[in-house]
């Protein structure tokens, strides 16, 4: 890893220099804010804890600005991005503002939730500023896709942060933080105001810590049966498991004998439960797999269906990233 001179990142006048050059302007419907302060994309570097042996994947780069911080302490970066205006100019950027290190920097010019194969080594860390209208669903595919991730930190909205890094009894429980859980160690780690960006949002920013789980989680089900019953609880939250379960189970009275089984009482809901209790439930389905189940090589499995749950709606089908969002764009360039 080389040393960079200090002014090798971007600050708020490289941002809209750059912004102006290329004629761009942040979109909603992509979910753009830029990070135009130096110290919060280092903060960021530090609190995810790259090591110079790393390979970060960044997902929406954007103008660079974490980009370059992560350069600044990783092996390799590669970068997806969607935006073809943006994916066209990131490797210029990276290459005049830290030239010693343009080698080590690869771009994927694609929606992230496409992605399946990236360039190089694989990726040992995951380091972004998701898009806010799609981050929960391009977190738990990048997981699903690439087992090398040990470490990740993202920063979404401070709601779905919450969602994400909640806990069984938490009100704000539910799919995002299950689906998460079943990966990896969940934690919030940091804030981040609102001032930091171009334009500044309307909502506050947080950051969240995820570790891989050393050993997965131990179920004869597979993943996609064990969210399908993580999707049934949540989507009627407020009915207790014997009633929300039903449509899974095929009655209410199959759902009891699952639960049972399963060692869950019947009157309790989803938001109580954790991620080994929904893959006990998983195991003892009335009946085994339905068809279609059983399997892991449906990407769908990351989707959040929980579409009647008032606390969770997204306009991306079957994705649901528990925040209310008129969007439907797969990845985004939130820098």
């Amino acid at each position: 890893m080389s040393t960079t001179e200090p002014d090798a990142l971007l600050g708020p006048a490289d941002i809209r220099e750059l912004a102006a050059a290329l004629g761009v302007r942040p979109t909603k419907q992509r979910g753009q804010n830029f990070v135009i302060d130096a110290n919060t994309v280092r903060r960021i570097v530090r609190t995810a804890e790259v090591r110079p042996d790393d390979v970060v994947v960044e997902v929406g780069p954007g103008l660079g600005s974490l980009t370059l911080a992560l350069l600044e302490a990783a092996d390799r970066v590669v970068a997806v991005e969607i935006d073809d205006v943006l994916a066209a100019a990131l490797p210029a950027t990276v290459a005049a503002r830290m030239p010693e290190r343009a080698d080590r920097f690869a771009l994927v010019h694609s929606d992230a939730m496409l992605v399946r194969e990236l360039p190089g080594p694989a990726p040992t860390a995951l380091v972004a500023n998701l898009p806010y209208n799609v981050a929960v669903p391009v977190l738990l595919t990048m997981l699903e896709r690439f087992p090398s991730i040990e470490r990740t930190l993202v920063m979404v909205q401070a709601e779905v942060a919450d969602r994400l890094a909640a806990g069984p009894g938490n009100k704000v429980y539910g799919v995002p933080s299950v689906k998460a859980n079943w990966y990896a160690d969940v934690k919030r780690a940091g804030a981040i105001g609102r001032n930091v960006f171009w334009p500044a949002p309307n909502v506050d920013s947080g950051l969240v810590s995820l570790v891989r789980r050393s050993e997965p989680v131990t179920t004869r089900a597979s993943r996609a049966e064990v969210f399908a019953v993580v999707d049934a609880a949540f989507a009627q939250r407020r009915k207790t498991l014997r009633a929300a379960l039903a449509g899974w189970a095929g009655s209410t009275s199959a759902a009891e004998a699952a639960l049972v089984a399963a060692g869950i009482s019947p009157q309790a809901r989803g938001e109580a439960l954790t991620v080994e209790e929904f893959a006990a439930i998983a195991e003892n389905k009335p009946g085994g797999n339905r068809p279609g189940e059983g399997s892991d090589t449906n990407d769908s499995d990351t989707n959040d269906s929980d579409t009647n749950d008032s606390d969770t709606n997204d306009s991306d089908p079957g994705v649901n990233t528990g925040i209310n969002t008129n969007t439907n764009t797969a990845s985004g360039s939130g820098e």
